[in-house]
């Protein structure tokens, strides 16, 4: 399939990692495995054919645990459209699906890193996220 858009510039537009104490980070690095991925994918027009998509990454467990650490990277992307989209699916794909495909990566390589960088070098996703199935469930 043909690419019809063109990532303009890509950036990290704010990242957080907190643990408030070593009680919480002792805790957090015996059950990180307790916590889960969460993606949300925020898109909006900033001038024709030109739209910033914000990927948030959010490691969080949602327990009701006091001893917490919090892990949020949120990556901006900014795309101009070669054409025009009469059909907002077209564009709504290209958003959730193709534009996710391209840059997933090196925000997953990011958000690792400075959980790593954080004190926990041993987490890892084992799951490869499939934003073609997320964007068909979302659909139906």
């Amino acid at each position: 399939m043909k690419k019809n858009y063109k990532i303009i510039t890509k950036f990290i537009k704010d990242m957080s990692v907190e643990t408030p104490d070593i009680d919480a980070y002792l805790f957090v690095r015996d059950n990180i495995s307790n916590y889960s991925l969460n993606i949300d994918i925020k898109s909006k027009l900033l001038k024709p054919k030109i739209i910033q998509i914000e990927t948030s990454l959010k490691y969080a467990d949602k327990s009701d645990n006091k001893k917490k650490s919090f892990f949020e990277l949120v990556f901006a992307t900014i795309i101009r459209l070669d054409e025009e989209f009469k059909n907002t699916k077209d564009i709504a794909k290209i958003v959730l699906v193709d534009v996710q495909n391209e840059i997933y990566p090196e925000l997953e390589k990011n958000f690792i890193t400075s959980i790593h960088n954080a004190g926990f070098p041993e987490l890892k996703f084992n799951k490869k996220v499939n934003f073609e199935d997320l964007y068909k469930k979302s659909r139906n």
